[in-house]
């Protein structure tokens, strides 16, 4: 699963220097970044994503849902819907690195936030991060 890592931190590192999110709840970051709109979009994209993963993505994406939902709503017959759901887990373990972003978790977001935000997310061990979850 390191390559998909590496593909949703350069995904999410893109979305933060093209200015997704600025002047929002710093809570709602992740949303504007990983939920708006799609990581992949295509079937076989999505599967090309997965690759040999495909079954370890799918136990991190279970678990997940049932540790904080109770239960497990991801449609994992569709590949596209596994990587997007991946890829938003994946992007909020990226951004719980970001000490800035917790920091005014519970404030509107300033350019200089955002600033902050983004150089902390692209300079991100994503090898720690993967390694770590």
């Amino acid at each position: 699963m390191k390559n998909q890592y590496n593909e949703i931190h350069s995904y999410v590192t893109t979305r933060l220097e093209d200015g997704y999110g600025k002047e929002t709840n710093a809570s709602d970051l992740l949303h504007h970044l990983c939920n708006e709109d799609y990581f992949i979009i295509g079937t076989y994209k999505a599967k090309q994503f997965l690759g040999s993963s495909a079954f370890d993505i799918i136990q991190k994406i279970k678990e997940y849902e049932q540790s904080n939902f109770g239960e497990c709503s991801t449609d994992f017959s569709d590949a596209e819907k596994v990587a997007n759901m991946f890829a938003y887990i994946v992007g909020e373990e990226i951004l719980q690195e970001s000490d800035h972003l917790q920091d005014c978790w519970n404030n509107n977001l300033t350019d200089e936030d955002h600033a902050q935000i983004a150089l902390e997310i692209a300079s991100v061990n994503i090898a720690k991060v993967y390694n770590s979850n």
